[in-house]
């Protein structure tokens, strides 16, 4: 279908609100359950080296309790590994991680890390995980990445999210370009960082793209609306583009 694409719903700021206080509310589960409800195809977490948000705890309760998949944003070390190899959760999306960024700033240094990810990936296939590598809109990074046996790339759309007027079309370009080359690699390609419902519109429209992992704005979006309304409000705007 046309507008067969996928939302993958990010819920790690509801865990940041929790942690503000260290409170057990808002329950991130319960958030999970809500975006399931709502149309979510997946459910996003980053379980961070620091714990700043999704702790241990949320990632096994989300993995036992919810009927779609758990995708697992994780740095590639020892310590996620083990934890992914436990908790298996159904995807697993390789990020960079750097202890003092806000936010992830940008995608894997695929090129330059090739063995240490063919073998990350290679463990991850081995404990039934899919695999993705989070990456810029780049080439090289893209050929690299086939070529650490990983099928699956999430196109870093932060670049093009920060961007207005020339940049943002040329940003867009670039995402195009990126998403038809892995496609002719052989690889399924997903998107996200920095979406709201002004700006996913030209992303969603690209057809090589078959799902997309937003987080931050739903979040604050249900801050006034609720997390169900914000949810099929993008999955609105996301299947209009497909149209």
């Amino acid at each position: 279908m046309a507008n067969d694409i996928i939302l993958g719903v990010n819920i790690d700021h509801v865990a940041t609100l929790r942690q503000v206080r260290r409170a057990d509310y808002p329950e991130v589960l319960m958030a999970a359950e809500l975006a399931e409800q709502a149309g979510a195809g997946v459910i996003t977490v980053h379980l961070r080296e620091d714990r700043r948000h999704i702790q241990d705890s949320d990632v096994r309760e989300i993995r036992e309790s919810i009927g779609i998949p758990l995708n697992l944003e994780m740095a590639v070390t020892d310590e996620m590994l083990a934890i992914a190899a436990d908790v298996r959760p159904q995807h697993c999306c390789l990020v960079p991680e750097r202890r003092e960024e806000l936010t992830t700033e940008g995608g894997l240094d695929v090129t330059g890390n090739l063995a240490r990810l063919r073998d990350a990936v290679g463990q991850l296939h081995n404990h039934g995980c899919q695999v993705s590598l989070f990456v810029d809109p780049d080439p090289e990074q893209l050929d690299a990445a086939a070529d650490t046996g990983a099928k699956v790339v999430e196109l870093h759309t932060g670049a093009y999210a920060n961007a207005s007027g020339e940049a943002m079309i040329n940003e867009l370009a670039r995402l195009r370009d990126a998403a038809i080359h892995a496609e002719k690699l052989g690889l399924a390609v997903h998107a996200g960082h920095g979406l709201n419902v002004q700006n996913v519109g030209p992303v969603a429209k690209l057809p090589q793209i078959v799902e997309m992992n937003i987080g931050h704005w739903l979040v604050a979006r249900a801050v006034f609306v609720g997390l169900e309304h914000a949810i099929k409000e993008m999955l609105g705007v996301m299947r209009d583009a497909r149209k």
